[in-house]
């Protein structure tokens, strides 16, 4: 009999074999590869001699790298191609993974080495990104309970095990419902107003369950459709109230998680001598701690309130229906209707213009502009899904610098949203210049009726987005790889994949790829100008949805206390409410679904406020280009050593500065906004 073919999860390379990658190669695999990772760390601590840079610090790095790829790469498959065998497996590893990460800042050898690491003869030497790595690992081990006692450590790492659990069961219960739901219409006159690009979608999607009729998700490329445009206002009531109350009921009902998952992170950060969650996992990013980001938050939302106040009234006025509430499955409608009447547009005029290969081509011409890489589609690797297509960055002197996979389409087995994900990050050194690895995914428009797949403007800027996170890898230069691309403060990482979307607004740049599926020709005129006449049409609630969601979320981890605040859904459903122009039902449960807050031990917990946070980093960032010019190489060229090439290896403030000249400035997102008047 022929041997058993090799576990692919023990011999990963830089082609990362996802279509050899099986269900049940996942607990042999994993398991393996913690006992490994672990002796290899028991080895560090149980040196002999005095230790060293490399032999500590890179050693810790070097140990736990194989088993890092290993979970990320199931991880992702899971989140993309789940099945039920896919996800039982991962769900056995990943709490045991989970508990070895939180254990390793718990192992005194290890400690006691690393801390007679920082006090020698060479830590004294140590410079630049080799002294910023020591120095955050000695407070991210203390900051993780390095300095526990046996009973205090035990504690933490059951904490850390639960956490996993929980979120995961989180997360997966979030798509289970996502996909579960289905709303039939066989009465095609009841889709009056929905954009023919959305009706043909919908019985596309019919036909592919061997249907007729049409079928609606709550997949964005589905819902967002229904709920701006569908005149049946009875109809979007009942896919509204279905997408809030995602994950609220049956097996999928998430409510008491999200309870849980507060109380253990209240207990962890407790235990680790921090007033709240937020002060723990803010102390090493930009705002320092939950009440810098409250104050952020806050600050912004005055500035907002007075802007937010006079679009309501004036939508109000709009409907010309007194003082009837307006319920929050008519607001995306009628404030379409608004926006028509007052500027002339209508977003799906541009839908023709952004056929998703141009897009992408422009997408990479952007880049090459900006930065001189250049991008080449890969045929010759294997993915996990015939969607998915594979490219290589190259630089100017043809140098691979990262090579990424884009799966930008919606499927049942798929999570919802648009991430991008590092899987491989490359040493830069002297003597070894390693090439990056990672990933963009989206749940974006599908092709349909003959017609290639046409975005929204929308969906353009998340592809721009996503692509911004990618190339903030991809162009990393990092001497130490857990210092490398978006391994930065939370609050600074969203600054390169922001600013990326401000390109989808330029002329120079739309004309270099939206052009129109069938005729090629470029965007016209009138319908630009129309387009950024519109860009700040309720740019307030714009900016309060966003904020609701950053203090529901600083509140949940700051000031929650369920014995005095009670319920949390209804504890959040009021916050949510002082951002939101409708009066939410008492059924509403938008948190339920909220899985960057509650999807992972820590995520955009306590951080969501980073978003708007990087928003004025990113404004202000790119009035240098807007001053300077759109794709003057000079500027791109600092853009690019003096942001994306860093990583962390130093703080991001002095990074911004570097770049900017100056401090960051609120004024520039506000005048983008249309929020004040603009400077003379």
């Amino acid at each position: 009999m022929a041997d058993q073919a090799p576990n692919p999860l023990l011999q990963l390379g830089f082609d990362l074999p996802f279509d050899r990658i099986r269900p049940e190669h996942v607990e042999p695999g994993i398991r393996e590869l913690v006992s490994r990772a672990s002796a290899a760390l028991d080895a560090i601590g149980a040196a002999g001699s005095p230790p060293t840079y490399e032999g500590t610090l890179e050693a810790i790095e070097r140990a736990t790298e194989p088993l890092e790829l290993a979970m990320t790469v199931v991880g992702h498959l899971e989140s993309v191609a789940s099945t039920p065998e896919l996800r039982a497996a991962y769900n056995a590893v990943q709490p045991d993974v989970s508990a070895f990460y939180a254990g390793i800042p718990l192992r005194e050898p290890l400690w006691r080495a690393l801390r007679d690491l920082a006090a020698s003869e060479e830590a004294s030497r140590l410079q630049g990104a080799r002294k910023r790595f020591l120095d955050k690992t000695i407070a991210d081990f203390q900051r993780h309970g390095a300095d526990l006692d046996a009973a205090g450590k035990a504690k933490l790492e059951a904490i850390t095990r639960e956490l996993a659990q929980v979120t995961s069961r989180f997360a997966q219960n979030v798509v289970d419902a996502t996909g579960a739901f289905e709303l039939r219409v066989d009465d095609r006159r009841r889709l009056a107003g929905l954009p023919e690009s959305a009706i043909e979608a919908a019985q596309e999607a019919a036909r592919a369950k061997g249907e007729e009729g049409f079928r609606f998700t709550l997949h964005a490329p589905s819902y967002v459709p229904f709920m701006t445009y569908l005149d049946d206002a009875s109809l979007r009531e009942r896919m509204w109230r279905a997408y809030d109350t995602r994950a609220t009921a049956g097996d999928q009902d998430n409510r008491q998680l999200v309870a849980r998952i507060l109380e253990l992170r209240r207990e962890k950060a407790r235990l680790l001598g921090f007033r709240d969650f937020a002060d723990l996992v803010l102390e090493d990013r930009m705002a320092g701690n939950g009440a810098r980001a409250m104050e952020f938050v806050k600050d912004l939302r005055r500035r907002t309130e007075p802007f937010f106040a006079r679009e309501n009234e004036e939508l109000q006025r709009f409907r010309a229906d007194g003082d009837q509430a307006q319920q929050p499955w008519e607001l995306a409608y009628w404030a379409e209707k608004q926006r028509r009447a007052a500027y002339d547009f209508d977003e799906e005029e541009l839908r023709p213009y952004f056929p998703l290969d141009r897009v992408m081509a422009g997408l990479f011409e952007v880049a090459h502009r900006l930065y001189g890489i250049r991008v080449a589609e890969r045929k010759d690797v294997p993915v996990w899904h015939p969607d998915v297509h594979a490219f290589s960055i190259l630089d100017a002197d043809g140098t691979l610098l990262c090579g990424f996979y884009a799966d930008l389409h919606p499927r049942d087995e798929k999570r919802g949203g648009a991430w991008m994900n590092g899987l491989i990050t490359g040493v830069h050194r002297a003597d070894r210049r390693q090439p990056h690895l990672g990933l963009i995914c989206a749940n974006f428009t599908t092709p349909s009726a003959g017609k290639p797949a046409l975005l929204t403007h929308r969906e353009v800027e998340t592809l721009f987005h996503e692509f911004g996170h990618l190339l903030h890898h991809a162009l990393s230069r990092p001497e130490v790889r857990s210092l490398g691309g978006t391994n930065v403060a939370w609050d600074f990482v969203e600054l390169p994949s922001q600013i990326m979307e401000n390109w989808c607004w330029e002329r120079e740049a739309l004309d270099l790829f939206a052009r129109h599926w069938q005729t090629g020709a470029t965007i016209p005129e009138p319908l630009f100008q129309k387009m950024v006449r519109a860009r700040n049409y309720r740019a307030a609630n714009a900016m309060m949805r966003q904020l609701g969601f950053a203090q529901v979320d600083l509140s949940l981890h700051v000031e929650y206390d369920p014995a005095k605040d009670g319920d949390v859904m209804a504890y959040a459903r009021r916050i949510l409410q002082e951002h939101t122009p409708a009066p939410l039902p008492e059924d509403s449960a938008m948190i339920a679904s909220f899985g960057h807050l509650f999807s992972s031990g820590v995520g955009y917990a306590a951080g969501y406020y980073s978003y708007k946070w990087a928003e004025v980093l990113d404004a202000d960032a790119f009035s240098r280009f807007r001053e300077e010019g759109l794709f003057d190489p000079d500027v791109g060229r600092a853009f690019r050593e003096e942001i994306l090439s860093k990583g962390d290896t130093k703080d991001p403030g002095e990074l911004f500065r570097a770049f900017r000249g100056r401090e960051p400035s609120l004024d520039a997102l506000l005048e983008r906004s249309g929020l004040v008047q603009p400077r003379p």
